[in-house]
C-alpha cells in the first residue's frame, strides 16, 4: 500500500517558516543523531529540509515505512520506529500545538511533559500521601488503576475530534487549518501497512494482542514510539483527568499515560468511585480498567508506581527496575565475553543502557545498591574503555583505552589522584 496521502485545499498564508524546521530538527535529533536515517538526512540538511517545507505546504507530504519491533524492558510491547524526516514533522506539530494543548491539562498530568516524568510523579504521590495522612498521623487510602491495552484502544475519531475542537477554538493562526490537516494525516495513518519488521516474527509470540497494533480494531490505536501518540494521548485522557478532579472531587490525583493514583481518607468513597470510573471511560472514551491491576490499601503499605515504590518517608526503587537493571548488567557481561574488541556500536549500545539506568536510580536512596551491581556485578572487560564517577551515577568514555585494572574501585582512586 502506498503511504498514506493527505489533501488539503492550500492558501498562500499558510507556510512554514523555515526557522520552525530547523527548531524541530534540532529537537528530534537529540537523542537521534547517530541513526543512519538521521546521519543521511543531516548530510544534506538544508536541501532536505526545504523540500520538507514544500511538500508539508503543498500537501504532497507523503509519510515513509516504519521499522517496528518488540522490546523486553521495562515491559513487553511494541515500537513502531519513525522515519526520521517524519520525526521531523513530528517535533513540528508538537511545538505548534503544546502551546495549545499545555493550559488544557490538569497539573498532575506527568507523561511527556517539561519539567515533569516519573520521577515528578513519585514525588508528587509522595505528598499527597503525606498531606492527606497529615503527616502518617491520619488514615488514608491510595486506589491505583491501570487501562488495559490503552494506546490500542484509542478511537481516532474522538482523539481528532478533541484535537481539533481544542486547537480550533484557542488557536487563531493562519496556518491553523494547515497542521489540522497534518494531524489528521498522521492520526489516521496505518503504519501496520507500511512497516518494515525488525527482528523474528516470533518476537510477537507471547506479545498479548491488547498491546499490538496489527491486533487493533479499525479505526482504533496508536503507534508506540512516536512523540504525537504521547502528547495527542494526553488529549485524549484530559477529559478524563478532569471528571475525576472536578466531578469526582479528588483533590489527590495524579497520572502518568494509563497509570494512575487517587489518594483519599475514605477507603469506601475509594471503591465505590471504580464503577463510575470504569463507566466513564467506556461511555467516553471506549476504554477498559484492567481487571487485574487495581490495588486499593491503606497507605502504609506503600504502593508501586511508575518505577518507584512509595513508603512513609522514603521511596524504593522498585524490584522490576532492580531486576531489569540486573539483567541489563548480565547481557552486557555476556557481549563482553563474546568479542575481543568491541566496536562503536557495541561501546554506545553500553553507555546507553547503563547510563539510563543510572539516571533513573540516582532519584532514589541506592548508592549501595549501584556500588554493588557495578562494582561486584559488571564485567571488568568494560573498564578498559569506561570510567565511572565516585558517586556510581554516569559512565564515561575513556579516551585512550586502559589496561585491565584490578577493579572498578581502583579506576575510581586513579581518577581522584589526577584531579
Amino acid at each position: 500500500m502506498p503511504p498514506f496521502l493527505y489533501n488539503t485545499f492550500m492558501v498562500e498564508t499558510q507556510v512554514i517558516p523555515l526557522a520552525d524546521l530547523f527548531k524541530a530538527y534540532y529537537s528530534c535529533r537529540k537523542n537521534k543523531r547517530n541513526t543512519i536515517n538521521a546521519l543521511a538526512f543531516e548530510l544534506n540538511l538544508e536541501e532536505e529540509l526545504i523540500q520538507l517545507k514544500e511538500e508539508l505546504e503543498s500537501g504532497r507530504y507523503a509519510i515513509s515505512s516504519s521499522i517496528v519491533f518488540v522490546v523486553d524492558k521495562p515491559v513487553k510491547r511494541e515500537i513502531f520506529a519513525a522515519n526520521f524526516r517524519d520525526r521531523v514533522v513530528h517535533h513540528l506539530i508538537i511545538q505548534k500545538m503544546n502551546a495549545v494543548f499545555e493550559p488544557h491539562f490538569v497539573y498532575d498530568s506527568y507523561a511527556c511533559r517539561k519539567s515533569k516524568g516519573t520521577h515528578f510523579g513519585i514525588n508528587r504521590v509522595d505528598g499527597f500521601i503525606r498531606k492527606c495522612s497529615k503527616n502518617y498521623v491520619q488514615d488514608c487510602y491510595v486506589l491505583k488503576l491501570d487501562i488495559k491495552g490503552f494506546f490500542m484502544h484509542i478511537n481516532k475519531a474522538i482523539l481528532y475530534n478533541k484535537i481539533a475542537t481544542l486547537f480550533t477554538a484557542k488557536y487563531n493562526g493562519a496556518d491553523k487549518q494547515l497542521y489540522l490537516n497534518l494531524c489528521k494525516t498522521i492520526l489516521f495513518n496505518e503504519p501496520v501497512n507500511n512497516a518494515i519488521i525488525k527482528g523474528k516474527r516470533s518476537n510477537w509470540d507471547n506479545l498479548p494482542k491488547d498491546k499490538s497494533l496489527f491486533a487493533a480494531k479499525p479505526g482504533y490505536g496508536l503507534p508506540i514510539g512516536n512523540l504525537t501518540s504521547q502528547v495527542f494521548a494526553n488529549v485524549y485522557m484530559s477529559c478524563f483527568d478532569h471528571f475525576i478532579k472536578h466531578q469526582l472531587g479528588i483533590t489527590y490525583y495524579g497520572r502518568y499515560v494509563d497509570d494512575f493514583v487517587l489518594v483519599h481518607t475514605n477507603k469506601n468513597y475509594l471503591k465505590s468511585l471504580i464503577p463510575r470510573i470504569a463507566k466513564f471511560l467506556k461511555t467516553e472514551l471506549h476504554l477498559k480498567l484492567h481487571p487485574k491491576k487495581i490495588y486499593l490499601q491503606h497507605y502504609s503499605k506503600g504502593v508501586s508506581y511508575i518505577g518507584g515504590f512509595i513508603k512513609p518517608n522514603r521511596n524504593y526503587v522498585s524490584k522490576r527496575t532492580k531486576g531489569n537493571f540486573y539483567e541489563a548488567i548480565h547481557k552486557q557481561n555476556k557481549l563482553i565475553e563474546n568479542i575481543t574488541n568491541p566496536g562503536k556500536a557495541e561501546k554506545l549500545l553500553f553507555l546507553s543502557s547503563m547510563n539510563s539506568y543510572l539516571g533513573m536510580l540516582k532519584h532514589f536512596k541506592s548508592y549501595k545498591l549501584r556500588n554493588l551491581y557495578i562494582s561486584t556485578g559488571l564485567s571488568k572487560k568494560w573498564f578498559i574503555y569506561f570510567t565511572m564517577n565516585t558517586n556510581f551515577t554516569k559512565f564515561s568514555k575513556i579516551k585512550t583505552p586502559k589496561k585491565l585494572p584490578l577493579s572498578p574501585v581502583e579506576i575510581m582512586k586513579e581518577n581522584e589522584t589526577d584531579v
